[in-house]
Parts: C-alpha cells; structure tokens; sequence
C-alpha cells in the first residue's frame, strides 16, 4: 500500500475497535469478510481510496480488534457497525462489504437507511438459505491462515481463538433471515456482485437483486467466492463506476420501465 494511512482505535459498544483509513474524498466504509481481517481487502483498497476516503474498521474478535464477553450475531455487528458510522464518520457513506461483512452491511442498511448512500454486497447472502450445502457448517478447527493471522494481530492470546471459532460457528448458523419483503424497505441504491462459481446460491443473488427497489446486479465471470482477489482489476473498476457514476440511462428496460 502506497497511500499513506492512519491506525488508531475507538471505545464502541463497550468494545475498543481498530481501524485504518486511507486517502481522501467521499467515506467509503469497507466490511470484511468473517474470520479474516481487513487485510483481505488489499488487493482493492488502494484503487478506491485514489478517489474515496476508506474506513477499514475490524470487528469484534476480529483482526487488531479484541473480543468481547456474549455471542455474536450480524445483528450486534451491524449495531457495532451504526455506532461506528455514526461516530467517526458522522454522516452518511458508501457502505461496502464482503462475504459476512456484506450481511452485516445489509442489515446496517435496512436499520439505518439514514447512513448509507449507496451499498455493496460482495458474495453475501440475505438469508441462510442462500448459501450452498456445506459452506456454513461448523468449523472445528481454524485453518493456518487463521492461526497465523491471530497469532499476528491480534491483543488476545492465541488460546481464546477457539472461543471465537466457536462463537463465528454461532453466528453462522443462525444467520441473516430477512425476506424479499424486508429488502423492499431498502431503498438505497444497491449492487448485488458474486463470483460465478461463488458460495452463494447464483439463483438467491437473483433473487436478492430483484427484491431490493433500486438493486443492480453483477456476476464475474471465471470467478469464486474469492472474485475480489481472482478478478482485482474488473471488480475494482465495477466498484468505482457503481460509487462513482449515475445510473445510465438504458436503451431498453424491463425490470426498470
């Protein structure tokens, strides 16, 4: 990463969560994935911030961010996600996210449409049943890179890791379960964006796509559940024409007559 950057923590929720910022411009906030740290995002973060200012915030057990004491749920984490909004940034923003952070960004969006302007689901789902057979079932044991990224990052020992295995097993099965109907109450305007070989169900990204009122929808091609990373160039260039341009205006609607 070229951009200079900042790193600090805020007191939130009674957790004390890092996060990093780049560049200048418009807040873009970026979610990330579960289990992961905001590091994921670095195949993306610097062609955004050439034109926005990104906020990396990391989640609770997350990543620099410590563990709090009670389960987790999306529910908490967007709560976690308002307060953040709300007091480092102040207004509305550009929110994005990827995999879990993409639900959470969702749920944000649908209890607090007053601070999203404009909002990206990355290979995310809007119910648990969008997901494959077998891509959230229990993880009994952290895989390396997990371990290893604990191990670097983050202020608890690595022995609490478990806990928080456990505690993203929880998470994952419960789930998001909203409904067609509750993405009617999300009006922003919204890009569905999954691999085409994604983890997500491609008929639930249509889906979840056609329910929201202003919803737009792309699917990259050649791509998995890891399309930010596979594809860095087209997503990138996807993201900054969605949070940059308006809507064209199209030669012949359907859906949007």
């Amino acid at each position: 990463m070229q951009l200079p950057s900042t790193e600090t923590y805020i007191e939130l929720n009674g957790v004390r969560i890092w996060y990093a910022k780049y560049g200048k411009g418009e807040p873009v906030v970026m979610l990330h994935p579960g289990g992961v740290d905001s590091s994921a995002f670095q195949p993306n973060i610097e062609a955004i911030a050439l034109d926005f200012e990104v906020f990396l915030p990391e989640r609770r057990g997350h990543g620099h961010t410590p563990d709090a004491e009670g389960p987790y749920t999306y529910e908490l984490m967007a709560e976690d996600t308002i307060r953040f909004i709300e007091q480092v940034i102040g207004g509305p923003v550009r929110l994005f996210g990827m995999s879990d952070g993409g639900i959470v960004a969702l749920l944000t969006a649908h209890k607090r449409p007053d601070l999203v302007k404009q909002l990206i689901c990355v290979g995310s789902v809007f119910n648990n049943n969008g997901w494959l057979s077998g891509v959230i079932d229990p993880v009994t044991e952290a895989p390396e890179f997990m371990v290893s990224a604990y191990k670097a990052l983050s202020p608890d020992p690595i022995e609490h890791l478990p806990i928080v295995l456990q505690k993203l097993n929880d998470m994952h099965d419960q789930g998001p379960k909203l409904t067609p109907e509750d993405l009617k109450d999300i009006t922003c305007r919204t890009l569905v964006m999954v691999g085409d070989d994604d983890e997500v169900k491609l008929e639930h990204a249509i889906e979840f796509y056609r329910s929201l009122p202003n919803g737009e929808l792309a699917v990259i091609p050649g791509t998995s559940h890891g399309l930010l990373v596979e594809k860095p160039d087209l997503c990138n260039k996807i993201i900054l024409d969605f949070f940059s341009l308006d809507p064209v205006e199209t030669f012949a609607p359907i859906r949007r007559a």
